[in-house]
């Protein structure tokens, strides 16, 4: 329909003015004269506008009438207004659909709206709760700041006033001193003064009763003398006079002589037994000098412990191995030399002497106490380094140690720890002549088996013993420093003795964490890598003693790590005290215990 309202009539109509326009007009239109055109010309281009606003073109609608006419008489008129029509409700629809998109834009716009207004009022409160926070958080530094400066200023108003009061204190202290001292003076100088003068009237008194001193002087002195006199003659004539009837008589002086000889000897006769009996109980009730620890029951410790007499008269043999934890091949191997101990007591042969050696700590000397209880005999305990300093009287002492041996009635079993301290070797060490005695003494009563005794020696370098020390040796037997499955069984058994069983006996302050023991003893065993039987003992005693210093006597897992790491760590202190020479002899001693498994892991991890 653009057509019939001249909306395309730039392309159809001719470039011409219309009758009011400012170019050519219509067909119909005059030219305009010269004057005419003139003064448009003159005019602005405003006023030309103006101007071009309300005129009016007639050519549009003349087309629009003669389009009309045209249309009528097509046979198609009918359709093109149908077609119009359709075009025209379908601009209304279209019209319509971006209406309702233009209303969901805007309620979209709405919604979009209400949520960032939402969020803004999210977002507000958020920020006002952070302040608050913040305001509350610095409102709270404030009164802690406040309440500390409150505390500060107290404890200095405090200290002022135990310092003015320490200051007052001395202060009258000091007075309390300068007055007793002044008081002191002063009764030494009326005492000086009061001296003084009885020294000086005392002398004036001496003065005046000189004459009367020396007649009591002289007169004390003759008679003292006169009394002498006559004592010396009354002694003179009664010695004269027995003298005298004795010699006269001879049956009184073979009395004499007699008596004389029968005291003699009855001093020498009753010195004589006493040696032979002092010697007698030495040997049948006391113990050597040399003997430190025995299980023999001396005639007094049985009056005076008979409890424990009777308790050892009433025991029964007990395990060799019972509470020695040790290499399986090892037990195996001592089991076997504990056994044949027990039959040869039984059967009365001749015991064998056994070496004993490796590092400290590794259960020697239990073993030795442990297999004399288990063959039914009696155990005695000597240190090498106690022989040195007896001197001459080393080589007396030594024989009333095998003396004292033979006088066992069950057999004794002699154990010599430290053996290497007088057993070296004659040709190559320097050793006195007293040493050297003491081991020929030591030599000659072990030149032959016995069957009233078994010597057991220990020694942590058995390559400084003399070799006729070896020669007597029928068991050599070597202790390794305990292995990863040994630590740990040694772990559970310390544990056992020193934390579960006084925490289940009720002991006062001694209560345990509940953890896993087990796997608490497994990570130790790792921890103590190096480390002796003798050590592990002394950690079990540590965690009594942590217990014992807590607070609330609670025994807890930290607590048992952090002994053990430090057990640990003073192990390697001590390793690294030693000198080169006492290093190489270490790892001489514990080479063996390579072949052993052993894991290292860090402390701190576990």
């Amino acid at each position: 329909m653009s057509w019939l309202l001249g909306r395309n009539r730039q392309q159809q109509q001719p470039q011409f003015s219309g009758e009011d326009g400012g170019g050519a007009g219509s067909p119909d239109s005059e030219p305009k004269t010269a004057g005419e055109r003139s003064n448009d010309a003159q005019l602005s281009r405003a006023e030309r506008k103006a101007m071009e606003a309300y005129r009016f073109d007639s050519s549009a609608l003349e087309r629009a009438a003669d389009a009309a006419k045209t249309l009528e008489r097509s046979k198609h008129a009918r359709e093109a207004l149908e077609l119009s029509k359709m075009q025209e409700s379908t601009r209304q629809s279209e019209y319509q659909t971006k209406v309702k998109e233009y209303e969901a834009h805007i309620e979209q716009a709405k919604v979009e709206q209400k949520r960032i207004d939402h969020e803004e009022r999210r977002k507000t409160l958020v920020e006002e709760t952070k302040q608050q926070q913040q305001r509350a958080q610095y409102q709270d530094q404030l009164s802690r700041k406040r309440y500390e400066d409150q505390l500060a200023q107290q404890q200095r108003v405090q200290e002022d006033n135990l310092r003015k009061q320490e200051e007052s204190v001395q202060r009258q202290e000091a007075m309390r001193r300068q007055t007793i001292e002044h008081e002191i003076e002063m009764k030494e100088k009326n005492r000086l003064k009061l001296l003084e003068h009885e020294l000086r009237a005392k002398a004036r008194v001496d003065r005046e009763n000189r004459d009367i001193n020396l007649e009591k002087i002289r007169l004390k002195a003759q008679e003292h003398r006169t009394t002498v006199l006559e004592g010396i003659r009354t002694a003179g004539s009664v010695i004269g006079a027995g003298a005298e009837a004795m010699l006269t008589d001879w049956d009184k002086v073979l009395t004499a002589a007699g008596g004389l000889s029968l005291l003699a000897l009855g001093v020498y006769t009753a010195k004589g037994a006493t040696g032979v009996v002092s010697r007698y109980v030495e040997a049948r009730i006391g113990k050597p000098t040399l003997v430190g620890e025995t299980s023999r029951f001396a005639f007094l410790d049985a009056i005076k412990h008979p409890l424990n007499y009777l308790k050892r008269l009433r025991s029964k043999p007990a395990d060799a191995l019972q509470g020695v934890v040790l290499n399986p091949k090892l037990e195996e191997r001592l089991r076997d030399i504990a056994i044949a101990t027990k039959n040869t007591r039984i059967n009365r042969g001749l015991y064998r002497n056994v070496l004993m050696h490796g590092p400290p700590g590794t259960g020697k000397t239990m073993f030795a106490k442990k297999l004399a209880e288990h063959s039914g005999m009696d155990f005695a305990i000597m240190t090498g380094g106690d022989v040195a300093p007896m001197g001459k009287e080393g080589v007396t002492a030594i024989h009333k140690v095998f003396d004292w041996s033979h006088t066992s009635r069950r057999g004794l079993l002699l154990f010599v720890d430290e053996a290497d301290a007088f057993l070296r070797k004659r040709s190559s060490e320097k050793i006195s002549e007293d040493l050297r005695a003491a081991l020929n003494a030591f030599l000659y009563r072990t030149s032959e088996q016995n069957p009233k005794f078994m010597l057991v020696l220990a020694s942590n370098t058995p390559e400084q013993f003399d070799y006729a020390i070896n020669d007597r040796l029928d068991e050599m037997v070597e202790f390794f420093l305990p292995g990863l499955e040994e630590r740990e069984r040694l772990l559970r058994l310390y544990f056992d003795k020193y934390v579960l069983q006084p925490a289940a006996s009720g002991a006062k302050r001694f209560k345990l964490e509940t953890f896993d023991y087990g796997q608490t003893c497994t990570k130790m065993a790792v921890l103590c890598d190096g480390m002796s039987g003798r050590e592990i003992s002394k950690l079990g005693v540590s965690w009594q003693a942590a217990v014992y210093a807590s607070e609330n006597g609670v025994l807890t897992e930290k607590m048992v790590l952090d002994k053990c790491y430090d057990a640990a760590q003073q192990h390697k202190q001590k390793m690294a005290w030693l000198s080169d020479q006492e290093r190489s002899d270490h790892k001489s001693i514990t080479g063996n215990t390579s072949q052993q498994p052993s894991l290292k892991l860090d402390a701190r991890k576990l």
